[in-house]
């Protein structure tokens, strides 16, 4: 079985893979201060509700956006497991060719993402993740990354108007039934949705343009994956598909390319 484990600001996902099958997943906040033995007697407690053992893993890869959890995975899988982790990052064999001023500035996850939306949907294509960051990110019909747009989370731009706004109280982030809203609640409701779904579309739309104007393509698939993708896709005309597994798929693949089969 291979461990596949994504880092991210706010979440850590694991999963658990037989061949290509994805067999169970969790999802639990991410804390910068844990130890390695905090993260073995988690991930040991997750396996145990499922019935998987950690003898039965035979393989590890990591992508993670946050430099400090790293080591302490790392070691986690050494010291439970038994097994040096792939880590992704550069040298590592993805398949993409990174056409971007600085490659290395590229974080995993979206490497990770554009990995597993290639093998999936095929090209060209419009990755959006939407996680602490909502990043944008533009894929030719043969691997090219040709860049993207970060921008803020549309959890971190609610939290910075609470902040900012004495007046203005935290609510449910929803889909609420109209634009106008009658009250407060509703008011914020619709600006934070369907503003972050305008966007969404604003910044896809734009990304179509120049993609047929640098690579002549007409056709362009838009997937969306992260923790907000289901609720704010619902608000958008541009995109195609939801895929809350990509980046655990696109992890899957990339292990593939650089182990031996399991």
């Amino acid at each position: 079985m291979l461990l596949t484990i994504d880092v991210g600001n706010t979440n850590i996902v694991f999963g658990i893979y037989r061949g290509k099958d994805l067999l169970t997943h969790w999802r639990v906040s991410t804390h910068k201060e844990q130890t390695e033995d905090e993260y073995g007697i988690l991930l040991k407690n997750l396996l145990a509700d499922t019935g998987i053992d950690f003898r039965q893993i035979k393989g590890v890869v990591i992508s993670s956006v946050v430099p400090t959890i790293t080591p302490y995975l790392e070691k986690m899988c050494g010291k439970y497991l038994g097994i040096k982790p792939l880590v992704v990052g550069p040298g590592i064999k993805t398949g993409i060719n990174i056409k971007v001023e600085n490659p290395r500035e590229v974080g995993a996850d979206r490497i990770v993402n554009m990995v597993g939306a290639y093998h999936k949907y095929k090209a060209p294509l419009i990755v959006v993740d939407f996680g602490t960051a909502t990043t944008f990110d533009a894929v030719s019909a043969d691997l090219e990354f040709l860049g993207g747009a970060i921008a803020p989370g549309l959890t971190i731009s609610a939290e910075a108007l609470f902040r900012s706004a004495s007046r203005l109280y935290r609510v449910e982030i929803i889909k609420p039934e109209r634009v106008i809203g009658k009250n407060t609640v509703t008011n914020i409701q619709s600006g934070l949705f369907f503003g972050y779904a305008g966007l969404v579309d604003n910044i896809v739309e734009r990304m179509k343009e120049e993609m047929r104007e640098e690579i002549g393509e007409d056709n362009i698939f838009v997937v969306a994956t992260g923790g907000l993708a289901q609720l704010i896709s619902g608000g958008t005309r541009t995109v195609d598909k939801v895929d809350p597994m990509l980046t655990l798929e696109g992890l899957r693949i990339i292990y593939e390319k650089n182990s031996e089969p399991l």
